[in-house]
């Protein structure tokens, strides 16, 4: 065993804390080596065991998420989740954080986010064809938000161009929980035959390790460890393990994988992402039951004398590793000659349970490959049920039109146009639903199907009541679906949380899984990808839990698409039941600025009968248009479908409840119809027993909001303007 003293500082106690390892951890490893380990070793085993590669803190819950469907292909545990579509064809998906690289950087942090989730996606063999993006920062008036906005979303804008993938939705969101740790959550799906998936899991003894894509340098060591921390006053320090990306190079590598899928060479296939050339290499030995020896002076590198602590830790992007087929090594080889990347056999397989690094001929690390990954710590940390909130039963004391006004104008609820604009959405000509709507929709290339992704999550309700929170960031995305006349098909969740080792955050993170778990189950969407991020604090100050959903949907076909646009003169009907729950509503939060109250019950089942009698309508031309309920009720609701048709409305409360209460509650399952017939809508709705009422009419040029009347000119000029605080 070689270690350099020049070169290889001393293992000392803060050593090991800067590495992201408790005291237990590091003595754990000594036992599994019978000795101390080299400063490379600890590296490795800093990057395999830290909490964004080993989800320790999580793992045990995540078990009890459903991932299972006549549907799925492939569940979590692969670079992407793979749901079959027919026809021999299936969607990749999945979703990740980039969190804490994008405060730390913001430009490259959301890019190199971009180029991981799309690697993840090619590299199971599938041609990415959409991307969406969740976006939380703090409030607008913190001094760094329009830094980080600005920076976030020309980094996601310039990558994502670059490469040609269309960015198809996805959510915008302030709040004072960020201020110190925003959050970019990055999407990506592809195309692929159900026949031609490419998996990482390593086979054959003696096969070779080959390197792909561009060369190592410096940039990102220490990243997955630094993004298992949280922040504080040395923030500034942590610069240097944010990543470079080029979407070029990017765009090479995959044009260059696909093609090299489609010689047979490839055994097996790994993204080089967080932990770089470890990670990747530790997991597609242990998933093949294999060890693998690495000789580090073959990998190809940018920059001069770099070690091997430096070559193991590096996140540099652009990069893959392959298990090869050794007869195919020419054609292989010739591929990548082509499109001018790299080609480096640096290492093969062995039967050991083995992972040997060699540099010039020195070991500079000898673990036992299993242990990196099977034997990473796995806690069952202690957790606090969030106590129940005090219910908000109250009236507020505003005027409905004033207080829609400020909803539509403010930050939260405003046009992102601005975000979107910059992303392009019509690349591969198959967009047919732009951002904007309910959700983003493609087709799917060559076919009459077309695909529907979406992403939701409401973190006040998560915040409040975090099982109830969970289970309606699911029900929304699959509302959302619904309302576009997809069928849900699957999910991916990114679980952005605060530090697990306090009770009451683990609290939050098993309380949203639970009710994640739960609504996954009754809708039929299981949880097939994902991601987990956690310490998104700064000083102690944790994020709102943010658990983002991601969904896919499909249509058979564009005779199945609704869209929430109306025709002048359409009815309006209002499906779901609404008993006026105001608790945790944009109103008293984005217009009143007070966030009490619970988040507003789920009933599955009514979500289900809801969304399934949506469709149903569609199917029989009940229906012109359609939109789901959520933020700022059925009266921002009514606002988006106004602003998307260039038309007004009139809106009549036929409850008992106060003006204020019914524009603005927040009851679940609900939805705003379009359509020439109310008594056809109604009498189907009767008949399967979803609530069902005449609210109004489309017409004119003005909003009548139960008595008081709203110029579309006026709510178009403050929902156009909103964003102008953060926006350049």
């Amino acid at each position: 065993m070689s270690s350099n003293p020049a070169i290889d500082p001393e293992i000392t106690t803060e050593l090991i804390r800067k590495h992201g390892l408790n005291q237990a951890e590091f003595q754990r490893i000594r036992e599994l080596l019978d000795r101390e380990p080299t400063f490379t070793e600890l590296g490795i085993f800093s990057a395999m065991w830290n909490e964004h590669c080993s989800y320790k803190s999580s793992k045990k819950w995540l078990k009890t998420l459903p991932v299972d469907g006549p549907q799925v292909i492939c569940g979590p545990g692969e670079n992407a989740g793979i749901v079959d579509i027919g026809d021999g064809q299936c969607v990749v998906f999945k979703m990740e954080s980039h969190n804490h690289p994008s405060y730390i950087e913001p430009f490259q942090g959301a890019a190199t986010g971009i180029g991981g989730i799309l690697r993840d996606v090619f590299t199971m063999g599938a041609r990415p064809v959409a991307a969406m993006n969740a976006l939380s920062f703090g409030e607008p008036s913190h001094p760094k938000t329009k830094q980080l906005v600005n920076g976030v979303v020309e980094g996601i804008g310039a990558y994502g161009n670059c490469f040609g993938v269309p960015n198809v939705g996805g959510e915008l969101r302030f709040h004072k929980s960020y201020n110190g740790n925003c959050l970019v959550n990055a999407f990506a799906a592809g195309i692929a035959k159900t026949d031609e998936i490419f998996y990482s899991a390593a086979s054959g003894i003696g096969m070779p390790v080959v390197y792909l894509g561009a060369k190592t340098g410096r940039d990102g060591v220490g990243g997955a460890t630094m993004a298992s921390a949280e922040f504080d006053d040395t923030i500034e320090e942590k610069r240097p393990t944010v990543q470079v990306g080029d979407p070029f190079t990017e765009k090479r590598l995959m044009e260059a994988t696909l093609e090299l899928m489609q010689t047979g060479a490839v055994i097996s296939i790994q993204d080089m992402g967080a932990a770089g050339l470890t990670c990747s290499a530790v997991e597609m030995g242990d998933k093949g039951g294999l060890g693998v020896v690495l000789d580090l002076e073959k990998v190809p590198c940018r920059e001069e004398n770099m070690t091997a602590y430096e070559m193991m830790l590096s996140e540099s992007q652009e990069r893959m590793l392959m298990v090869l087929h050794p007869h195919k090594e020419a054609e292989a080889k010739a591929v990548f000659d082509k499109w001018d990347l790299d080609f480096a056999i640096v290492g093969e397989t062995i039967k050991e349970d083995r992972f040997l690094i060699r540099l010039n001929g020195e070991v500079k690390a000898d673990l036992p490959l299993k242990a990196l990954s099977g034997e990473a710590p796995e806690y069952d940390r202690p957790w606090v049920k969030t106590p129940a909130p005090v219910p908000y039963n109250d009236t507020p004391d505003i005027n409905a039109a004033d207080a829609l006004l400020k909803l539509v104008g403010s930050p939260n609820h405003a046009s992102k146009a601005w975000v979107w604009s910059q992303y392009d959405h019509m690349v591969l000509a198959d967009t047919v639903v732009r951002p904007g709507s309910d959700a983003g929709v493609i087709r799917v290339h060559g076919t009459e199907k077309l695909l529907a992704f979406t992403s939701d999550v409401n973190p006040r309700y998560c915040f409040a009541n975090p099982e109830m929170g969970g289970k309606q960031a699911v029900a929304e995305a699959y509302r959302n679906q619904c309302a576009t006349g997809a069928r849900p098909l699957a999910t991916t969740d990114n679980l952005n949380f605060g530090n697990p080792e306090r009770p009451e955050i683990m609290g939050q993170l098993v309380g949203c899984i639970k009710g994640i778990g739960a609504a996954c189950l009754a809708l039929n969407m299981p949880i097939v990808s994902g991601n987990v991020s956690l310490y998104n604090e700064t000083d102690g100050a944790g994020i709102h839990p943010t658990p983002t959903i991601g969904a896919v949907g499909i249509l058979d076909n564009i005779s199945q698409l609704i869209r929430m646009i109306p025709d002048e003169g359409d009815q309006i009907i209002l499906l779901g039941e609404t008993t006026g729950h105001l608790g945790q509503s944009a109103l008293l939060a984005d217009v009143l600025g007070q966030e009490i109250g619970d988040a507003p019950p789920v009933d599955l089942a009514a979500e289900r009968q809801a969304g399934a009698l949506v469709r149903m309508l569609h199917a029989q031309g009940a229906i012109t248009a359609a939109h789901d309920v959520s933020d700022g009720g059925i009266a921002l609701a009514l606002v988006d479908m106004c602003l998307a048709a260039d038309i007004g409305a009139n809106l009549a409360n036929v409850s008992d409840l106060p003006d204020i209460t019914w524009c603005f509650a927040e009851d679940q399952a609900r939805y705003l119809l379009a359509c020439k017939d109310t008594n056809k809508v109604l009498a189907h709705a009767k008949a399967t027993g979803v609530p069902a009422v005449a609210i109004g009419k489309f017409a004119g040029h003005s909003l009548g909001l139960c008595g008081t009347d709203i110029s579309i000119k006026s709510l178009k000029s403050a929902h156009q303007n909103g964003l102008a605080k953060v926006a350049v």
